[in-house]
């Protein structure tokens, strides 16, 4: 199993303003899998992708990736552990404005030693032409798509989504999704995809909900839709 999460807890504040946002989660998703995890607002989607990606960390429990316990790890090993593992797509894009997009790119490019084909990438996600743009002078798709593009170079085993398609409209939607689904089956990388979009979950392996902070549906996907077909976006 390459992601196994068990009994994780996690809370915030303390005396009246303590809120527990994860009661003991426990989940597995086998290498290669694409998996959703949703869940209404403050069900604790966003705070489980962060505590994997060890942007946050936990009260207890464990997570291990590829067999590697991440719980505990700090500072160098930390950072090693997120720049030799993780690509993370944000939402909101987190470009760098004052670069442009092959620079955005090339950010992450030099984390690694093995980095994917720039120009492959650039073709894949449909930016050739736009390599040379600033983020400003760019759609929200495309803007996405080098966030995309940015998360992949390093070449991650372990793509981290949080909320990827939130901030744009359905036609732009479906694209990226059927670009992560190309990535998925291109690359054989592992997909974590927060969304509160509950036709995403029909394209993926692997469904996951949070409610309260605790897994409600924990279930494999028998029947797939390809992207291109999910409706609803």
């Amino acid at each position: 199993m390459y992601v196994e999460v068990s009994n994780i807890k996690k809370s915030y504040g303390e005396g009246g303003s303590y809120v527990q946002v994860l009661k003991g989660v426990s989940a597995e998703v086998e290498q290669g899998e694409m998996c959703v995890i949703q869940g209404t607002s403050g069900s604790g989607k966003s705070t489980l992708l962060n505590c994997i990606g060890g942007l946050d960390r936990v009260d207890s429990g464990s997570i291990r990736i590829d067999g590697n316990e991440i719980v505990g790890l700090k500072g160098e090993a930390l950072s090693d552990y997120r720049r030799d593992n993780l690509g993370f797509i944000f939402q909101f894009y987190n470009l760098v404005p004052n670069l442009t997009v092959r620079e955005n790119i090339q950010v992450c490019e030099y984390l690694t030693d093995e980095p994917l084909s720039m120009e492959e990438l650039l073709e894949v996600l449909g930016l050739t032409e736009h390599a040379d743009k600033f983020p400003s002078q760019m759609s929200g798709g495309q803007q996405q798509r080098c966030a995309i593009a940015r998360a992949l170079i390093k070449n991650p085993k372990l793509l981290l989504c949080d909320e990827p398609t939130g901030a744009l409209d359905s036609k732009t939607s479906r694209d990226i999704l059927v670009l992560l689904e190309k990535i998925n089956a291109r690359y054989g990388t592992t997909m974590l995809i927060v969304t509160h979009n509950n036709s995403i979950k029909n394209m993926v392996d692997h469904v996951i909900y949070l409610k309260d902070g605790e897994i409600s549906k924990n279930y494999r996907n028998e029947k797939k839709t390809a992207a291109a077909e999910l409706e609803d976006l």
